[in-house]
């Protein structure tokens, strides 16, 4: 009887080992660094012309990332057949090896008002979806050289 409930103490010692290994099998994260200058494209998208791709509003988007205590703080610009410069706050965690994004911002009646939205970086990649009263879209960025 006490061989058994050994044996039944060291198979379940055993399964909260195994099962602990494959919740973390790659380690300790390491903390990606997101910061610096990114360059792209952002899009109108209508979600019920799924057929077509995003219509391409301004063709440069420009920004520079910096984290500051724990949020992440953004600073767009372009040339939209005006220029602009937006500097947005981001919420931010760090999943696997990208930083997701939140944020709500209100650019001014003459820019569309409160947008929401949300995004995805990488290392190399910075995607985010946007909303307001009036649209939708996506910007997609790359590093700047």
């Amino acid at each position: 009887m006490k061989i058994r409930i050994a044996l039944i103490v060291i198979s379940f010692g055993l399964a909260i080992g195994i099962a602990a290994q494959g919740r973390g099998g790659r380690g300790p994260q390491q903390p990606l660094d997101i910061g610096g200058n990114w360059t792209g494209t952002w899009s109108n998208y209508n979600p019920n012309q799924t057929s077509s791709q995003p219509n391409v509003v301004c063709a440069k988007l420009d920004a520079k990332v910096a984290k500051v205590g724990e949020i992440w703080e953004a600073s767009f610009e372009g040339d939209c057949g005006r220029p602009y410069k937006y500097s947005i706050k981001m919420e931010g965690r760090q999943t696997g090896n990208a930083v997701l994004f939140k944020g709500t911002v209100d650019l001014g009646a003459a820019d569309g008002g409160v947008y929401d939205w949300i995004g995805r970086a990488t290392n190399t990649e910075f995607f985010g979806f946007y909303t307001n009263a009036f649209s939708t879209g996506v910007f997609t960025l790359k590093r700047a050289n």
